[in-house]
């Protein structure tokens, strides 16, 4: 990302005040602060924290592991439920998971700080390189998996258990999917995403094929009929866009493209920014986006979002955390056009916007705020092009509980399907069961492997 237009420029600080920046937003506990925060926890018989966890993590069992000095033992605990474990402890909301439902918050407002002693358990195995599971023996049978996000690759870390061959096709260069290209840098420092990756591969038995987009270098019917299963894990690929007068002009990005190009930058100084920078939408991404700008050393960085505080996909933790570094967030407001100035962004003009019989309108009052840099964050899409006649339900692929589509062995998971939030943790645990479901089919099934031709 070069400067592309007035006022947006890269190198704006120094390199410590980069390090600095993006330094770990939740630095890991050591062992004493472990056992203190550990110490918090009641142990609840049918504790709500495991129930909120949509990977059912035996929350109140690992944190016991870790009070008595297990924490290799409390990182099986964690890693039987969501292989990717190391990586939700750092991006899952737990503020409205499993902390949420903590019951130390009744009492004193503070729930037990399960992230970060998760963090503290995982983190333990993984730079002890301490392996847990093992390939079972060979079945013959082959199952191929589309995506190597979270999804994909908790399905595949699961089939290879399970004794299965798995080749996982990947569009991008490098395996993770959002964990390596859609997180904020500073959620996940060290280049953990692909430590994680490799990680999960150390099983066995999984190719990972990069480069390699469903539609354009293979299709669904040569994975059918070459694969005794498929899971579909590829995620969302389409940008809503804003539609008004002046989005093409330079200055006017996607959010997930800069995120991603700033995770990918080797020198966070090469990233432009701007001076002035308004962000579009309420989610995660428009949080990430704001932040990240800001970090990088934008002077005034505005989030739009056209409903109130409390109708934001982003919870009240990570709207806070915007905040708290300089960051303003303006509710009822929605974009009606891009200024441009000699071919370039000069502002947004946005409407204001009220809820009027249930409904969302525009007042018709308008303002303008200045800006050099526009970034786009109002969710993205499903492109169903490269899936066929898979049945489709509100955009996505449609599934059962069990993770199957309308299409004899086809499996499907993750940001893909509507199923549960569009959260990391919800994608592993579409991933895990959907592997259990394909292994249930395979093992009652007397056809033989399908040979590759």
């Amino acid at each position: 990302m070069g400067t592309n237009a007035s006022g947006i420029h890269a190198g704006r600080l120094s390199p410590t005040d980069y390090d600095r920046n993006f330094a770990d937003l939740h630095p890991p506990l050591d062992h004493h602060e472990a056992l203190v925060a550990a110490d918090r926890c009641y142990f609840c018989y049918d504790a709500p924290c495991m129930t909120a966890c949509p990977t059912s993590i035996d929350i109140p069992m690992f944190i016991r592991q870790i009070s008595t000095g297990n924490p290799v033992g409390s990182a099986k605990t964690i890693f039987d439920q969501n292989i990717l474990g190391g990586m939700c402890a750092r991006v899952c909301p737990t503020e409205t998971l499993c902390e949420q439902a903590c019951v130390r918050n009744t009492a004193e407002e503070r729930p037990v700080e399960i992230g970060r002693l998760q963090r503290y358990a995982t983190d333990t195995a993984m730079d002890r390189n301490i392996q847990f599971y093992a390939r079972a023996a060979r079945s013959g049978a082959r199952v191929a998996v589309v995506g190597a996000g979270p999804a994909g690759l908790a399905c595949a870390h699961r089939l290879a258990m399970n004794g299965h061959a798995v080749v996982v096709f990947d569009a991008r260069v490098k395996p993770g999917g959002l964990n390596e290209y859609g997180i904020a840098t500073y959620k996940t420092t060290d280049d953990f995403a692909q430590r994680e990756v490799d990680y999960v591969l150390s099983i066995g038995g999984i190719e990972v094929r990069n480069g390699q987009m469903l539609g354009r270098d293979f299709t669904l019917g040569e994975l059918t009929d070459n694969f005794d299963a498929v899971f579909l894990g590829m995620g969302l690929a389409g940008v809503n866009a804003l539609n008004v007068e002046g989005e093409q002009l330079p200055g006017v990005e996607d959010a997930v493209d800069f995120i991603a190009a700033l995770r990918q930058a080797e020198d966070k100084a090469d990233i432009a920014i701007g001076r002035r920078v308004v962000v579009i939408g309420g989610g995660m991404t428009a949080i990430d986006a704001a932040v990240q700008a800001k970090l990088l050393g934008a002077e005034e960085v505005t989030i739009c979002y056209r409903r109130g505080k409390e109708h934001m996909n982003a919870s009240e933790f990570e709207q806070d955390l915007a905040t708290s570094k300089g960051v303003m967030i303006r509710h009822w407001l929605q974009p009606r056009r891009v200024i441009d100035r000699d071919d370039r962004v000069a502002g947004i003009e946005v409407e204001y916007t009220e809820m009027r019989d249930g409904r969302l309108v525009g007042t018709g009052e308008t303002g303008i705020l200045a800006a050099d840099q526009v970034f786009k964050a109002i969710g993205q899409t499903f492109v169903p092009d490269a899936v066929g006649n898979l049945l489709l339900e509100g955009g996505r692929i449609a599934i059962d509980a069990e993770g199957r589509t309308s299409m004899p062995r086809v499996w499907a998971g993750g940001d893909c399907v509507k199923a549960g939030e569009d959260l990391t943790v919800t994608s592993v645990a579409q991933g895990r069961d959907a592997a259990d479901s394909i292994n249930r089919m395979l093992a009652s099934s007397a056809r033989p492997s399908i040979a590759v031709a």
